[in-house]
């Protein structure tokens, strides 16, 4: 027991990183703020941000664009990148497989039928957002009621392959959906959102999923130490007196719901869950203490170049999951054909 409240009270040393990792985070923040077609460069947001402390007054509509349209745009990015990073550690630790993403249990694809059903029934977006975040909580609930009824079966494996029935199910649903969508009105909508973007993301949307996003890092911040002793198997983890079924399921329902909500607001935005937790792994260590928030930071610094190559490298812009998954299947190629030993 003494052993158990040292390791669970002390913190892991070699940390430095972090805050040179903020301020780095902090730079691509100002940068992406200068980036865009309309007014770019540093002299905008300088001029904006002495308007804003009481001095002259610049270009009205260039503060509109950089207040109202970017910085929301870089919050959500930041918010949404750390969030799914630090969902994709967790996955990856609770069921001890590298190839672990935030929708293995269904999440994804839940909230995806759910922002698709309202698009179809012409709801309005603040509706279509809550469907999307209660239909991928409802598909992990799902997903944990089959594995329930599974027993004397490895739990961790019967929630994966209870998660690839469910998303087969609701991607089934999706598919019909969009077969009796309007073509012209609302397949098109329905095409996009499930690419995953930013570009409608407003002030309101980020404080609506930041306390979503706060209660569920709760558990995985407070939990860190346990999820190390989780990553040796359930019968090492018992028997050092860690519960388990508890455990996992705190973790699970906190990394499903960071997920839920911010793929409610951008839609689905891959590879970041499944790609970032490798690049922390390599850089801080297999640690959960320094794994997750080494996690968030590449997260939110990812998504951030991302976005920017989104709205620069084209005349329209680019979708999110399109530039995630083209940058993000080749790096995962390159570690496997590497060597790399980023899980261990």
């Amino acid at each position: 027991m003494a052993a158990r409240d040292e390791s669970e009270g002390a913190e892991p040393p070699g940390n430095r990183w972090l805050w040179p990792g903020l301020a780095g985070l902090l730079l691509l923040a100002l940068l992406s703020m200068m980036t865009g077609k309309y007014g770019g460069g540093p002299r905008p947001l300088i001029e904006a941000l002495t308007a804003l402390a009481g001095g002259k007054a610049g270009d009205p509509l260039l503060a509109t664009v950089l207040w109202n349209v970017r910085l929301p745009r870089v919050a959500a990015a930041i918010v949404v990148g750390a969030a799914l990073a630090a969902a994709g550690a967790t996955y990856q630790g609770i069921f001890r497989n590298p190839l672990v993403s935030p929708d293995i249990l269904g999440v994804s694809v839940g909230a995806s039928l759910g922002a698709v059903l309202g698009i179809f029934l012409s709801l309005p977006v603040l509706a279509i957002q809550a469907l999307a975040f209660a239909g991928g909580l409802l598909a992990v609930a799902a997903v944990y009621a089959v594995g329930a009824a599974v027993r004397h079966r490895d739990p961790a494996l019967t929630l994966v392959l209870a998660g690839i029935a469910i998303q087969a199910l609701v991607g089934a649903g999706i598919s019909l959906i969009k077969i009796l969508a309007d073509p012209y009105d609302q397949l098109p909508a329905i095409t996009y959102w499930l690419l995953g973007s930013m570009t409608a993301v407003t002030r309101f949307d980020v404080l609506s999923i930041l306390p979503a996003v706060l209660i569920g890092l709760a558990p995985l911040i407070l939990l860190r130490w346990r999820m190390n002793v989780m990553t040796l198997g359930d019968e090492e983890a018992q028997t050092l007196g860690i519960d388990t079924k508890k455990t996992r399921l705190a973790l699970v329902c906190g990394a499903t719901l960071i997920t839920a909500a911010t793929v409610s607001v951008t839609g689905i935005v891959g590879w970041i869950g499944l790609i970032i937790p490798h690049v922390a792994r390599m850089l801080a260590g297999p640690d959960f203490r320094r794994l997750l928030p080494a996690s968030m930071i590449l997260g939110a610094a990812y998504l951030l170049i991302v976005d920017m190559l989104a709205r620069s490298i084209a005349t329209i812009e680019v979708p999110l999951g399109i530039l995630t998954a083209a940058v993000g299947a080749p790096f995962f190629l390159w570690l496997l054909t590497s060597g790399k030993r980023g899980w261990q």
